[in-house]
């Protein structure tokens, strides 16, 4: 049985959006400092992150069905290498992100003025860009990364202890729910329920430490910018640390899946 099945390939193409999303997400705030709608920014933000959950919630159940078409012979083995697989999906979802950066820049910058135009209707910003012309429009703010972008940004003003807590975060969230799965295969029947559901605890540690320590330092960021445009060198710094620090996490995740696995199987043990 190969491992690249239908499924794997439809499971590839939600995780792709999802992280190319999360990864693009965070050039909204570089764009909302540009044109100093720092507010309208976090609600486009929040409405890109809404849409990477809903992906996740589809995809979810059927990473969890790969479970039952797996060989019996070698079920933990062939399990393994299709999720390993689905872990590189992410790292390149994220690459996919990091190429196309400069040019959402360019496109949330255009939206969120669009997005304040319409006094904060997501629908009626959708509606006015989905015509040739609005699409024309979108298409000319392409852009290709260049290294004039890095100009300027040293290992001073690179947060390093920010790049170091992204890299765990995103390694988690990467394979919480995967790890979840693998782990039902690693305790008695009577456990995988609790196992399978162990993933929210763990993302939910992630998301705590989004919380505390990442989110509140951008957004501050991102006023004092708005306030100080001699400080924008610092904010390119920050996206620059948040997306490079969240493509190393998915090689990390490659290092953590199997021992997180076996955790989570414990943990279930454990409660």
């Amino acid at each position: 049985m190969e491992l690249i099945t239908n499924k794997i390939i439809i499971i590839s193409i939600f995780l792709l959006i999802i992280t190319m999303i999360e990864t693009l997400a965070y050039s909204t705030r570089i764009s909302g400092t540009r044109v100093r709608l720092i507010a309208t920014a976090l609600s486009l933000f929040s409405t890109l992150v809404i849409v990477s959950r809903f992906s996740t919630m589809i995809q979810q159940p059927l990473t969890a069905k790969l479970i039952a078409e797996a060989p019996a012979s070698n079920k933990l083995v062939f399990l393994e290498g299709q999720y390993r697989i689905l872990i590189g999906v992410t790292s390149v979802g994220v690459l996919l992100g990091i190429l196309l950066f400069p040019t959402f820049i360019n496109i949330f910058s255009r939206a969120i003025i669009q997005l304040s135009n319409e006094r904060g209707s997501i629908f009626a910003l959708f509606k006015k860009n989905c015509s040739i012309a609005g699409i024309k429009k979108v298409i000319n703010c392409f852009r290709l990364p260049k290294l004039s972008y890095l100009k300027g940004i040293t290992l001073q003003t690179i947060p390093k202890r920010l790049f170091v807590i992204n890299v765990v975060i995103s390694a988690v969230f990467t394979i919480g729910v995967l790890s979840s799965i693998y782990a039902t295969l690693l305790v008695p029947d009577s456990y995988a329920g609790a196992a399978l559901t162990s993933s929210g605890i763990i993302n939910g540690i992630a998301t705590i430490l989004l919380t505390l320590f990442i989110d509140p330092k951008a957004s501050v960021l991102a006023d004092r910018v708005t306030k100080q445009p001699s400080k924008y060198i610092y904010l390119k710094s920050y996206s620059l640390t948040m997306i490079s620090s969240k493509f190393v996490g998915t090689i990390v995740a490659q290092v953590l899946f199997i021992p997180a696995a076996y955790y989570v199987a414990w943990f279930a043990k454990w409660i």
